[in-house]
């Protein structure tokens, strides 16, 4: 039986998803060869990538608005050097929400003079901060949608005439958001998507060609456009993973969807958090995040009792990230129901256990 995996990433992946791919190692389309040994030029091959940056779009409603849908390398983290690379001629602003935002800061800071709009760094990020005030001589606002680490989540996206640039890495297509007011999307495949290797970055084509600086060509944004993702080869499985994943989302009904699933699964679990008086949320409510539930133990001296618990009730990745702990449940879009069922069972019965 397969483990109910929470797993804040690599992520979970359907099961249709990896039984079409793992068929493509050892024979794609029927050619007698593997997906992985094939040309990256030959026409199969560009087929896949040109379904997977126009399902991108689609999904995401911005198909002939503008915009072109890229499959790059170096994950999100690539990505903060290159918006900055791109984008950044003498300043620009960007909203600290945690670790990733901040390491975004820090590739930033090589290129231009940064302004930290807000932070939520004085509670070591367990909220997203609210009514800031963005300067409008900025050359972009940069923002973190989801904080896997500490399972917040932002829930409404400024108004501002400032080009607005997004890290989507861990909610990419998990919820019905107006994506054209964002110029700029990247998000790793490996949070909700597909599995590492390729990063989607989704750019508003008329924001380019801006800076004053030279640009190499493997980090210029219009190489990339301009070959169609085929400058250099691509990680032809995590792309052709992603594009059955986003196949899969469309089949069920796309974002609208899968939205109201992720939102079952995420009240069923806070609601057994709030509940059982064993545990408690790190986040505050009002910010908590659909994909990264964050949750500690009241009395940490039963740590190794519950991981028993849960481990023995086959689940893996629950375990919360290094740098701050307790417990962190990825709830991405195809894990199913009664995966987050299961937990909540085993929280129930760890309550029981302690007769409470």
């Amino acid at each position: 039986m397969k483990k109910h995996n929470f797993s804040a990433g690599p992520c979970i992946l359907p099961e249709e998803v990896l039984q079409k791919a793992s068929q493509a190692i050892l024979n794609f389309n029927d050619d007698d060869l593997s997906l992985i040994e094939i040309s990256h030029r030959s026409k199969p091959f560009v087929d896949v990538i040109e379904k997977a940056r126009n399902l991108a779009l689609e999904l995401l409603n911005l198909e002939n608005k503008g915009y072109t849908a890229l499959f790059l390398q170096g994950g999100a983290s690539g990505q903060f050097l290159m918006t900055a690379y791109n984008l950044l001629n003498k300043k620009a602003g960007y909203l600290n929400t945690g670790t990733w935002s901040s390491k975004a800061i820090k590739e930033a800071k090589l290129f231009g003079e940064i302004v930290e709009v807000a932070s939520s760094e004085n509670t070591n990020f367990n909220y997203i901060p609210k009514n800031y005030t963005i300067p409008t001589d900025l050359d972009y606002f940069h923002c973190t949608s989801n904080n896997t680490i500490y399972g917040t989540q932002m829930k409404s996206f400024p108004e501002t005439d400032v080009p607005l640039i997004c890290d989507m890495s861990s909610d990419i297509f998990s919820r019905q958001l107006d994506f054209s007011k964002f110029d700029l999307i990247y998000a790793g495949a490996q949070k909700n998507m597909g599995p590492a290797g390729t990063t989607l970055v989704v750019i508003k084509n008329e924001i380019l060609g801006k800076v004053e600086r030279e640009i190499p060509s493997m980090l210029n944004y219009q190489t990339f456009i301009d070959k169609e993702s085929m400058f250099n080869t691509p990680p032809v499985f995590a792309i052709y993973t992603s594009m059955l994943t986003l196949e899969w989302l469309k089949n069920l009904g796309g974002i609208p969807f899968i939205e109201k699933v992720n939102e079952q699964k995420s009240a069923l679990l806070y609601a057994e958090i709030d509940r059982n008086k064993l545990f408690e949320g790190t986040a505050q409510k009002e910010d908590r995040s659909h994909m990264n539930a964050t949750f500690k133990l009241k009395n940490e001296a039963l740590k190794n009792e519950f991981d028993t618990l849960w481990k023995q009730a086959n689940i893996n990745g629950l375990e919360g990230h290094r740098s701050i702990g307790g417990y962190r449940a990825s709830m991405y879009n195809a894990l199913p129901l009664y995966s987050v069922q299961a937990l909540v069972d085993v929280m129930q019965e760890f309550e029981r256990i302690q007769k409470l």
